[in-house]
């Protein structure tokens, strides 16, 4: 009888991942697919046989002492190798090391909540109460999944492995392979009195308030992520994120395009041609806005540093306000005799139309909106 140590190339004080790196160097080298003949095969069933007592301690401890590990073991190819041992060798599997009972618990997944806020918290920022419908871990039982006073049982039928091996036939030889234990799912354990508000899932739905933090700068579309309060997970795992989704309400009086606001001052036709200075309500509280003599309507004037926080850069947007001048309407008789007098005066009474060319007037405003510039 060969040595199994010697058909495997390693030293007897070997460690386990000694012993399962030589056996995956053979098998790649020496099975029937790879290299076909009846000197490799049985090559390869010593390998297989040495590997499946090396590679189980309670065999290799009776082996070390000089007994049978294969007493009671049926025959053939193997001796009754696992067929996961050969996917490990070929795959680069971890063999062992990736069996055995799974966890209870999950991560929990991400959530995604929106919260609408107004103009000024996007400008500014603030604070705002929100409420989150998420899973959290069960008060009752703990996140444990098992009613108060009971807990788990090792599974009956898989003995805490979470796996139950099958022998089966093949032209290899008696080929072992695992599956999840149906039982306990594969989690090695059963819970015998499931916790009556969770039903075992360790986990329960809850509707909490938190305060969110909404940075200066945000917009419409801009995602705020909490990390840890979104979803519990299943055997109460950690929880995943929750992400914040910003709506910006309209505003009845700005428009916002980028970090500038936009808004529009209405004038007289009297105060756009002599000049005057106007209070306007900003988001910034009351401001002077000077309005040159003979100010046309469509002319903007800008306000520095009044727009939106940059929300990842230094400083503020502007504020853009777009001139209207209102033509007078329903004038009386003195209203009209004045207009009538200030036209004569300014030889105006029977003007020529002209158009105006390019780089002028509403046309020149309209094109230079048009093409962005």
């Amino acid at each position: 009888m060969s040595d199994h140590y010697e058909t495997l190339g390693v030293a007897r004080d070997a460690t386990p991942e000694e012993i399962k790196k030589a056996y995956r160097r053979l098998a790649r080298k020496l099975h029937p697919d790879v290299n076909p003949g009846p000197e490799a095969e049985d090559q390869f069933k010593s390998v297989s046989a040495a590997y499946d007592v090396l590679s189980d301690a309670g065999k290799r401890a009776s082996y070390d002492r000089g007994g049978d590990a294969f007493a009671g073991a049926a025959g053939g190819f193997g001796q009754g190798f696992s067929f996961t041992d050969i996917m490990d060798a070929f795959f680069g599997g971890q063999g062992g090391a990736e069996r055995g009972p799974r966890s209870r618990q999950r991560r929990g997944q991400d959530a995604l909540i929106r919260v609408q806020i107004d103009l000024r918290d996007a400008v500014f920022g603030s604070e705002k109460e929100i409420s989150v419908d998420t899973a959290v871990g069960c008060p009752t039982c703990d996140g444990l999944g098992a009613q108060p006073g009971t807990g788990t049982r090792t599974c009956d039928v898989c003995g805490g492995r979470g796996q139950v091996q099958q022998v089966q036939r093949s032209f290899m030889g008696n080929v072992m392979t695992s599956r999840p234990c149906a039982t306990c799912q594969g989690y090695g354990s059963v819970i015998a009195q499931p916790c009556v508000q969770c039903s075992g899932e360790g986990r329960v739905r809850s509707r909490r308030t938190m305060t969110l933090r909404i940075p200066a700068g945000v917009d419409n579309g801009t995602r705020i992520q909490l990390s840890g309060e979104g979803e519990v997970g299943a055997g109460n795992g950690p929880a995943g994120d929750l992400y914040v989704e910003i709506a910006v309400a309209n505003h009845p009086t700005f428009v916002r395009r980028g970090d500038d606001l936009h808004a529009t001052v209405a004038l007289p036709m009297t105060a756009a041609a002599l000049g005057t200075s106007v209070t306007l309500d900003t988001l910034d509280g009351d401001q002077t806005l000077d309005v040159a003599a003979g100010t046309q309507s469509g002319q903007v004037t800008t306000m520095r540093g009044l727009g939106v926080t940059r929300l990842r850069g230094m400083g503020r947007g502007d504020l853009i306000v777009h001139v209207e001048v209102n033509t007078p309407k329903n004038l009386d008789e003195e209203q009209r005799a004045l207009l009538t007098q200030l036209a004569r005066l300014r030889d105006e009474e029977r003007p020529e139309g002209r158009l105006a060319s390019h780089g002028s007037g509403l046309f020149g405003r309209l094109k230079d909106a048009l093409s962005g510039k």
